[in-house]
């Protein structure tokens, strides 16, 4: 990342606060996002990023500029503001401010359509239009809208995801969970939702809104240690991780081991799919341990470029039961299209409330796999060379060249694609073993030792 101090695309716009992300950049921004929904209602959240609050008024200031009436939800999971958009048909579109799981010093503006959904390509370019050509509409002093508030929207959340799954199960199951929230967006909506599902808090690390990141925001096995100890400690049935804007669960079984992301997303199918069966929506980096369980419930795995985006396009295309992404996004679409860590809470606190099998034994359940991830810095133009080299070094596989490259032989399989958000090509490879592994990562970087030369 450091090498990209500010990126304006068609996810939006993050950067570094006080150095790029400024707040005439913000509220300019803002000004396109009103012109381009028009005059009307839009919803404004944040995570707890301690830029958040400056941030948030250079968008109200923005959007109040254009006609539009700023509904300030405040501090909310990222999830929280897309269901409440989609689901307050006065609202026009929303602007969540968080950065995610980047470092604190970022922040980034996050543009959602009235039904919830990020913008796709044509609307962003639309709206970038708009931006670069600074062709905003303009109300005189006496039209300007005054901001109002939603205080509700976080209570509705929880309300929709307990509606998906037996409170009173889970209730009589007395779990005991501990928590990471990242001091984030979730450090108010997990105990919440905890607390209403009768599930006793053993163990609290990072659950003040404060945005003062004690470990890396990303919920990966190497930044949960603190929680994996206290689940061993407290006895815990389970340890939940959340990112800074909370679409994103991370999952330490009871014996103190983390998933990764692939492992607790194939956990989280194989829950949705025992409930009811039907077409799996996943990236084409996503582990084959999906097919895996998926085979199990007699359900078809769909696979798209990587994106959420492009994941919810065909989850609604094709009316899929579940999807999600391996970073650890679950999406069911029963309550939203999105990523939702809290709706993924609750179904896995559903199933381990049985009491039929542990969340190790139900990791174990799933066949071993060795997955690689790497990130090449490569200039752009060394970045097409070496893709478009790779689908003649690996004619003996069966290639898949909608994002990148993807070569798969049989279960093992490698796929190369340029990131969106850096000037990284990401190399990501799953095999059977280690030497199965290591050797399809090897192809790849003798294609690019000889497209240096």
């Amino acid at each position: 990342m450091a090498s990209i101090r500010l990126k304006i695309s068609v996810s939006g716009v993050r950067g570094v606060v006080g150095e790029t992300l400024t707040p005439r950049l913000l509220c300019r921004f803002a000004e396109a996002f009103g012109t381009y929904v028009g005059p009307g209602r839009v919803l404004v959240g944040r995570d707890t990023r301690p830029s958040g609050q400056m941030v948030e008024h250079a968008v109200i200031a923005g959007l109040m500029a254009t006609g539009c009436e700023p509904v300030i939800a405040g501090v909310l999971p990222i999830p929280s503001v897309q269901l409440r958009c989609a689901t307050r048909p006065d609202i026009a579109g929303a602007i969540m401010i968080t950065a995610s799981h980047n470092p604190a010093e970022w922040n980034a503006l996050k543009l959602l359509s009235r039904d919830g959904f990020f913008l796709d390509v044509s609307q962003s370019h639309e709206l970038l239009d708009i931006y670069n050509q600074a062709m905003f509409r303009r109300v005189d002093g006496n039209a300007v809208p005054q901001p109002s508030y939603d205080e509700q929207a976080l209570e509705a959340h929880i309300d929709e995801v307990l509606a998906q799954v037996d409170v009173e199960l889970i209730r009589h199951a007395q779990l005991r969970v501990a928590i990471d929230c990242v001091n984030g967006a979730a450090a108010e909506a997990t105990p919440k939702l905890l607390q209403r599902l009768g599930c006793t808090i053993v163990a609290r690390h990072n659950c003040q809104p404060s945005g003062h990141f004690t470990r890396p925001p990303e919920p990966l096995p190497e930044n949960l240690l603190e929680l994996c100890a206290s689940v061993v400690k407290t006895e815990a049935d389970v340890g939940l991780a959340q990112d800074a804007d909370a679409d994103r669960l991370a999952i330490v079984d009871e014996t103190g081991h983390a998933l990764a992301g692939d492992e607790m997303l194939a956990l989280l199918v194989d829950v949705v799919l025992a409930r009811k069966r039907g077409p799996v929506v996943v990236n084409l980096s996503t582990s084959r341990l999906i097919e895996h369980v998926a085979n199990k419930h007699g359900s078809p795995v769909i696979r798209t470029p990587v994106g959420e985006a492009n994941v919810v396009e065909v989850i609604q295309a094709t009316r899929a039961v579940v999807g999600g992404e391996g970073s650890g996004g679950l999406i069911y679409p029963a309550i939203h299209p999105c990523r939702d860590s809290l709706v993924a809470m609750a179904l896995l606190l559903e199933k381990i409330a049985r009491r039929e099998e542990t969340v190790a034994e139900m990791r174990e359940a799933l066949p071993p796999r060795v997955m690689m991830q790497e990130k090449l810095p490569l200039p752009s133009a060394l970045a097409r060379r070496l893709l478009s080299a790779l689908p003649r070094v690996f004619r003996d596989g069966s290639l898949n060249l909608s994002d990148g490259v993807k070569a798969s032989f049989g279960g093992d399989w490698v796929h190369v694609r340029a990131s969106n958000t850096e000037p990284v090509v990401r190399i990501i490879v799953e095999a059977d073993d280690d030497a199965g592994a290591q050797a399809l990562r090897q192809r790849v970087i003798d294609v690019l030792r000889d497209v240096q030369r």
